[in-house]
């Protein structure tokens, strides 16, 4: 990976891209509301990347502008670029809207946060996958027998859960029949957006191991959204950190966690719960992120963080490379490690040691 300089931004640019966004902003108020500022960003060809962050950093967002499923009155700009892989480029912004109800199940599928709400209550699931196969001409005794496939590789009985309602499922089960919705069409691109934040933790695990095996026999590239670090750290191959609707820090996982270059990173490592820890050395963030209507000039981390200067107040940083395809956006990434100091290194470790891909 390389850094690509850019007259307004830079880009850690990769060999094999599946996507391309770049410079992709969602505006609300007419234009004076970033929900999502500017962020440029390339996904790996059959990588694993998890964007991370709080609750409002744009996280959602960002997945929604995959897709150019921005919730009106929301305006996306930018460009996001999608490369089949035996296909011209598709310039997924300047498609219509028969070509983007294709886009987004056949070629980029993505599975919400909290299954329920993603299944019509009055059908089975067997009619939800049948509807989606036909929505998209698909062969439906073909398709039907991949969703079976699907399911079994999710540890689930297709014939029981196919003749099942939603509401006779558990929410682990639930959750696991909506990711084998997502597949059932073999798309390239599948795009998880908190995907088992309503699981409890033994279920969160099992889900984040069965998504590796997925990810391997279906050769996917996976994009796992969450407010959990440790949880994604040892499913994805590169992390992405949120804050304020701007991407602040991007690397190979291992790098992130054993050496973050941002002080958003290295406090939200932190701040978060670790089984190996003691609670005390918990570290919670001062402070609250900024809303749309109140975003601070320069680094919109600086009310926040202990290093900050006159520069982050009123100047946005660009990228430093913290390492071999690491980049963090600030002005003190190399104080921070000295400034915020992670309490339980060894803990985190843990974390990427022996599973971390």
């Amino acid at each position: 990976m390389v850094i690509d300089q850019r007259p307004d931004d830079q880009v850690y640019s990769v060999d094999d891209p599946i996507v391309e966004i770049r410079d992709a902003a969602v505006t609300y108020d007419e234009g004076d509301s970033y929900v999502l500022d500017h962020v440029s960003l390339d996904l790996e060809r059959g990588e694993i990347l998890g964007i991370v962050g709080e609750s409002g950093s744009g996280k959602s967002m960002l997945a929604s502008s995959l897709l150019d499923a921005v919730p009106s009155p929301g305006r996306l700009t930018g460009e996001i670029t999608y490369y089949p892989e035996d296909d011209d480029p598709v310039d997924v912004l300047g498609l219509g809207n028969d070509e983007l109800r294709s886009l987004r199940w056949a070629d980029i599928s993505m599975v919400f946060q909290g299954a329920m709400n993603s299944f019509n209550p009055t059908m089975d699931l067997r009619t939800h996958f049948e509807e989606t196969l036909r929505a998209h001409d698909a062969d439906l005794d073909a398709g039907l027998e991949r969703a079976a496939e699907l399911l079994r590789d999710l540890h689930l009985e297709p014939e029981r859960v196919l003749g099942s309602y939603p509401h006779e499922l558990s929410g682990g089960m639930q959750q696991r029949a909506l990711i084998a919705l997502s597949l059932v069409l073999e798309p390239d691109v599948l795009v998880m957006d908190e995907p088992t934040a309503a699981l409890d933790l033994l279920m969160q695990r099992s889900i984040q191991l069965l998504l590796a095996d997925l990810q391997e026999k279906y050769t996917l590239t996976m994009v796992f959204i969450t407010h959990d670090l440790p949880l994604v750290a040892g499913l994805a191959d590169r992390m992405a950190i949120m804050y304020a609707f701007r991407l602040v820090e991007i690397g190979e996982t291992r790098d992130i966690v054993e050496n973050p270059g941002h002080p958003y990173t290295r406090a939200l490592l932190n701040s978060t719960p670790n089984l190996d820890a003691p609670l005390s050395e918990m570290r919670p963030i001062e402070g609250q992120s900024p809303a749309p209507v109140t975003m601070p000039s320069g680094c919109t981390y600086h009310p926040r963080c202990p290093l900050a200067t006159e520069e982050c107040r009123t100047e946005v940083p660009d990228y430093h490379e913290v390492g071999a395809g690491h980049g963090s956006a600030c002005y003190h990434w190399q104080e921070s490690a000295d400034e915020v100091p992670l309490v339980y290194e060894e803990s985190l470790d843990n974390v990427v040691g022996g599973e971390g891909r």
